[in-house]
């Protein structure tokens, strides 16, 4: 955590493991009727893998599906940023590789919301990432 005199702290998450960054990699390349079930191993390999989960929300099959995995995104995201000491205000910029699984959840969450008609959540979701990034998600619609 970047503690700075001129504005809020700045949060950056540890890097996500080599070896479930190549194993997502390895998924995403799957044929697409398996690629869905080939990410969801990687991230019972790695169940606090953001990026995996973010991208499970990607590939989500439905609405719901999609707000499923991008919730379970967001609240290991959660967990990460406060052991990596943030306290519920501060920066957590997309311009940190690390940061974005994390990101990624939080605005597939806002639109998944949005879809199945949950607008409370959709507008607590783009509150959010504005504060987090005000210069990657001010315009989020």
């Amino acid at each position: 955590m970047n503690l700075s005199a001129s504005g809020p702290p700045e949060t950056v998450l540890d890097p996500e493991p080599p070896a479930a960054l190549d194993a997502l990699a390895q998924a995403m390349g799957a044929r697409d009727d398996e690629r869905r079930g080939a990410v969801a191993a990687v991230v019972a390999q790695w169940p606090r893998f953001l990026a995996g989960w973010a991208t499970l929300g990607d590939l989500g099959r439905d609405d719901v599906e999609r707000y499923a995995y991008y919730r379970v995104g967001y609240h290991r995201g959660l967990d990460r940023l406060r052991g990596s000491g943030w306290r519920g205000s501060g920066y957590v910029r997309w311009s940190h590789e690390s940061n974005r699984g994390f990101l990624r959840a939080v605005e597939g969450l806002r639109t998944s919301a949005a879809a199945i008609g949950e607008a409370d959540e959709e507008e607590r979701c783009r509150h959010f990432l504005a504060q987090l990034d005000p210069q990657q998600f001010s315009g989020s619609s």
